[in-house]
């Protein structure tokens, strides 16, 4: 499947370069992929920024972006961005973590005391030297934006305001170990299901409960097949913006200037979108009759916080520690 996709692109790449008319300079075709929903901030930012970097560089580069998994899934965007088929994906921290551990770092629940926390984070030095070392670590791959993708929050049929009510519950999550730690604390069951499958799970009570941020609820209509919004607020989700080496080794001195400064105000911009998004959506959810709850956060926070032990050592002691000190 993904020697068919990398030949599909590849061919794509091939005729993504343009002779422009005489006297002007040849225009280079960029491929950008992701997974996302043509509505949701991650690709307007995405449209935007590929408008600016054309008007930024004349004419010399051109941004064609591939929403909704056009070009593969999340994975598989990963390995073709490695391999040099595609120019620019968004991936989730976690699936940049399979080269470098430590990018997990940020999805262990309360691994951030706030949104803030989070944010100071996204501009730290920490952050930098992370970025450094994935590039040496996955073919020169370069981290050139870092987006607030939400809070993740526990939706289920009955209210969940303290940890012992979550005791027994059949959670569904991604088949990622990080995102398992959140329900082993609490005493809960932790069920790995495909996203695509997670609706008609909860449906037919397969599990139940989930955990996404407000506007996947939302998008996904969650809302529908469990009635509780649980503002448990366990993982400050995260979206990278990443270049391949390929592409960065093309660009010319001032040309890696523009990029960077355009995809980090790309990203800056989801982040403000999605932190928009999310107050809105509070109001939204409870005219759909939807319940909303406030949750003792602290509580949850505080019986999470041990069972970071077992994976830190895994995924880097240091950067933990710096990120807790931040």
């Amino acid at each position: 499947m993904l020697l068919s996709i990398a030949k599909s692109l590849l061919f794509i790449s091939a005729c993504f370069f343009v002779v422009l008319p005489s006297g002007a300079a040849e225009q280079r075709r960029i491929l950008w992929a992701h997974v996302y929903e043509l509505s949701e901030p991650l690709h307007q930012r995405a449209l935007w920024a590929a408008g600016e970097i054309e008007k930024r560089t004349q004419g010399r580069y051109k941004i064609d972006v591939f929403p909704m998994s056009t070009l593969g899934k999340e994975a598989q965007l990963n390995q073709s961005l490695s391999l040099g088929i595609v120019d620019i994906i968004y991936t989730g921290t976690s699936f940049a973590a399979q080269n470098f551990p430590a990018l997990s770092i940020p999805e262990l629940p309360y691994a951030f005391r706030d949104f803030e926390h989070w944010q100071d984070f996204s501009q730290s030095q920490l952050f930098f030297d992370m970025a450094d070392e994935y590039r040496e670590r996955s073919n020169g791959n370069h981290i050139l934006g870092c987006s607030y993708y939400g809070q993740r929050h526990l939706t289920s049929n009955f209210p969940v305001i303290e940890p012992e009510q979550m005791k027994n519950l059949k959670v569904r999550v991604p088949n990622a170990s990080v995102y398992k730690v959140f329900p082993k604390a609490m005493s809960a069951n932790a069920s790995p299901i495909a996203f695509s499958e997670v609706y008609l799970a909860l449906q037919q009570g397969v599990v139940d409960a989930q955990e996404n941020p407000l506007p996947t609820i939302r998008a996904k209509k969650f809302y529908e097949v469990n009635k509780h919004i649980n503002l448990t607020g366990h993982i400050f989700g995260s979206i990278l913006t990443l270049a391949s080496d390929r592409l960065w080794k093309e660009l010319s001195n001032e040309d890696q200037e523009i990029f960077s400064d355009v995809l980090a105000q790309a990203a800056r911009g989801v982040t403000e979108d999605t932190r928009i998004i999310e107050d809105e959506l509070i109001g939204w959810f409870k005219s759909q009759g939807v319940t909303v709850n406030t949750v003792n956060r602290n509580a949850f926070r505080e019986q999470t916080l041990p069972f970071h032990a077992e994976h830190k050592v895994r995924m880097g002691a240091d950067y933990y520690q710096r990120l807790q000190d931040i």
